[in-house]
């Protein structure tokens, strides 16, 4: 059986390791992992940031569609509570409601591209073993929810 060892020697700022692979698998300190196994918890832990975002952004897409369908069901409402007639129903209210849905289904899209654009950034930097982490994503979003969730608590207290 012909057995492929190697030496790595890792810089570490408190001390110097060596480590000795050995089949691709790691040996230190009697510890034995494979190198496959990382490389893929790290792709695998990629995958379900990049799925969290997917999950994220159909949230919000649809809690637009609901706020843009918002006037449909006041109006629908009104017709059930006063008993009129859907031809002398009272008609939509003058709201923010259709540009906010539109905007939070627009946020909605635009998070899965850059959700996408993300992955296939952090899936090659992973690959070519040169990680930097980037919060622009986070950034955007955080943002984005805080102007929409500040708009929305004006716009209720502005139609008491």
């Amino acid at each position: 059986m012909n057995r492929l060892v190697n030496r790595i020697t890792m810089k570490n700022p408190s001390k110097e390791k060596t480590m000795t692979v050995t089949n691709g698998e790691i040996q230190e300190g009697g510890k034995i992992e494979s190198l496959k196994v990382i490389d893929l918890r790290v792709h695998l832990a990629n995958e379900r940031t990049f799925l969290a975002w997917i999950r994220t952004s159909i949230g919000i897409m649809a809690f637009g569609f609901v706020v843009e369908k918002f006037v449909l069901f006041l109006k629908q409402m009104s017709v059930i509570i006063e008993g009129s007639t859907i031809e002398n129903a009272m008609p939509p209210p003058q709201g923010y409601s259709a540009v906010i849905g539109i905007f939070l289904v627009g946020l909605g899209t635009l998070l899965v591209l850059l959700a996408f654009l993300r992955y296939k950034k952090v899936e090659k930097q992973i690959s070519s073993d040169t990680f930097k982490p980037s919060s622009i994503l986070d950034i955007t979003l955080t943002l984005s929810i805080f102007t929409v969730g500040i708009f929305l608590v004006t716009y209720l207290i502005h139609s008491l």
